[in-house]
């Protein structure tokens, strides 16, 4: 009698649990004409994610991606070109929000940065690696004529003390 009611409770406790609600994300409204809003994806690819810094905002589900993902819309839907959508974006938040930024003094550090840190790396291990394989810091010092007698002593006994 008690498993019955155990399993009841069991029961009540697991439909308690899909009454709550669901945790969604919000979903973007496309634009209505297939073309612009095939033309805002491709914009959108091509610009990152503030928050994430690693995703293009097509892929985020942070609410700044949301945001600018409306505004190329908004933008599009206005009748700006692709180039002049990304301008109004770049001119607000740099050249940073660009996946790909281009090649200028502003922007060089960003692409100098990976081939920098490799030549370092690479010094840093051939460093490392020569003073583990180099000869010993001190050389060592040969034994006094008094101290090769004591050895010799010590060796011709063997296990005696």
């Amino acid at each position: 009698m008690l498993m019955v009611y155990l399993r009841g409770l069991l029961l009540l406790l697991c439909l308690a649990g899909l009454s709550t609600p669901a945790f969604s994300v919000a979903v973007d409204t496309p634009l209505d004409d297939p073309r612009q809003e095939a033309r805002a994806r491709a914009i959108h690819k091509q610009l990152r994610c503030l928050v994430c810094q690693n995703q293009s905002i097509e892929d985020s589900n942070a609410s700044l991606a949301r945001d600018l993902r409306i505004l190329v819309r908004e933008r599009i839907a206005a009748g700006d070109s692709d180039d002049a959508a990304i301008g109004y974006i770049v001119e607000r938040y740099g050249d940073w929000v660009l996946l790909r930024p281009p090649i200028k003094a502003g922007t060089l550090v960003l692409w100098a940065a990976p081939a920098v840190f490799l030549i370092l790396a690479i010094i840093l291990i051939a460093v490392w690696y020569r003073r583990r394989n180099g000869p010993a810091s001190k050389p060592v010092a040969s034994l006094s004529a008094e101290e090769q007698v004591r050895l010799k002593d010590l060796l011709d006994r063997g296990d005696q003390p």
